[in-house]
């Protein structure tokens, strides 16, 4: 049986261009069409379909508000269409609290080198999203009230040695593996954003040392999202520059349409940020930091694949594991889409495959803080 998609757009000639693209797809069909969020949320409840793509900016009901009825009422799968600039990313980031899956940009030059590469993409993420529908999270319970961080730090320099054997769990209690380490490494794409706010907002100021995040994302989205993570979480989240020296407790952000790598030592190492490259599929790139994270801390690293799709980071958590390093997958039951971790995974790569809500809990007992 094919997809049933609803479309969600106050523009006529977006609806139609989206109709037009899932149609084309022998798999998807669009079943009805939304001029707002107040008929999206009527229709959400009639027609119940599988997916539902939606604006963020529309009258009489906005389409963030429209996600929040819609995850409370009839909870469905739902693709936001934003727009690239900075007040776009905030809508599209509390679109995604709501409880909405995934995102793409309304202009589909901006995603795309060509109009096969964007409506390829765009039926991919419907169709993998909608593979979401028979477990759908509740959306982010978080409150929107900012972290007071102290003024100084005294966060120890490296990791703690705690002796243990290690020991692969999901439940239970967890027991640390007894290695150190220098810094944490974490990759992501589709369904990160709500992943890492999970997991970063349930870490101390005192985690003992660097944390470097690599999240597919547009370059004007991760100044906003690295802002809003610094206001909900205990440890600093920044976006990262050129040549940031690496502090424990700090969370750098990869910015969107860079590569970020090291460069030092570990004790002493800074980032370097550099132009994305043209010939790059993703930027960031998760296999080009994890890669670098090898070269400069060898063992050092716990590393980790969230959510997302395709298989970046894969290469780049091989080499981190011939160094010696620690790397972890998010298990499948918990992704929004489980491609990176399962990549990972099945290339016998991680360690561990664990749930999301118990990430951040295993963190702190392998770094010695639990």
């Amino acid at each position: 049986m094919a997809i049933r998609v609803l479309v969600v757009d106050d523009s006529s000639f977006f609806r139609r261009r989206v109709s037009e693209i899932i149609n084309s797809e022998s798999r998807m069909e669009v079943v009805g069409v939304a001029t707002n969020g107040k008929e999206a949320v009527e229709k959400a409840i009639e027609i119940k379909p599988d997916v539902i793509t939606m604006d963020i900016e529309m009258p009489i009901m906005d389409g963030i508000t429209a996600v929040k009825k819609i995850m409370a009422q009839s909870p469905v799968p739902i693709l936001m269409f934003s727009s690239l600039t900075h007040e776009g990313a905030k809508a599209t980031l509390d679109a995604l609290d709501a409880g909405a899956l995934d995102f793409l940009p309304k202009k589909f030059e901006d995603i795309a080198r060509n109009r096969d590469e964007a409506v390829s993409l765009l039926q991919q993420r419907v169709l993998q999203i909608a593979n979401k529908r028979t477990s759908l999270r509740r959306p982010i319970s978080q409150p929107r009230t900012a972290v007071q961080k102290p003024a100084t730090s005294t966060r120890p320099a490296g990791g703690a040695n705690v002796a243990a054997k290690p020991k692969e769990q999901t439940r239970g209690r967890f027991r640390s593996s007894g290695k150190s380490y220098k810094l944490t490494a974490i990759g992501t794409s589709t369904g990160g954003p709500v992943a890492l706010q999970k997991i970063l907002t349930k870490l101390p100021a005192n985690y003992p040392h660097p944390i470097v995040l690599i999240q597919h994302m547009p370059a004007t989205f991760t100044s906003a999202f690295a802002s809003r993570l610094n206001s909900l979480c205990k440890i600093e989240v920044k976006e990262a520059q050129d040549g940031d020296i690496l502090r424990p407790g700090v969370a750098y952000l990869a910015p969107g349409g860079k590569q970020m790598m090291f460069d030092g030592r570990p004790g002493s190492t800074k980032l370097k940020v550099i132009d994305g490259g043209d010939k790059m599929n993703y930027k960031p790139c998760v296999d080009v930091t994890f890669g670098s994270a090898a070269k400069i801390f060898s063992d050092k690293v716990l590393s980790m694949i969230l959510t997302g799709m395709g298989a970046d980071g894969r290469e780049g958590a091989r080499m981190l594991k011939s160094a010696g390093a620690t790397i972890w997958a998010q298990d499948e039951e918990s992704c929004v889409v489980y491609g990176m971790p399962q990549a990972v995974a099945k290339a016998g790569i991680s360690s561990e495959d664990l749930p999301l809500d118990r990430i951040a809990e295993r963190m702190l007992v392998e770094v010695g803080l639990t």
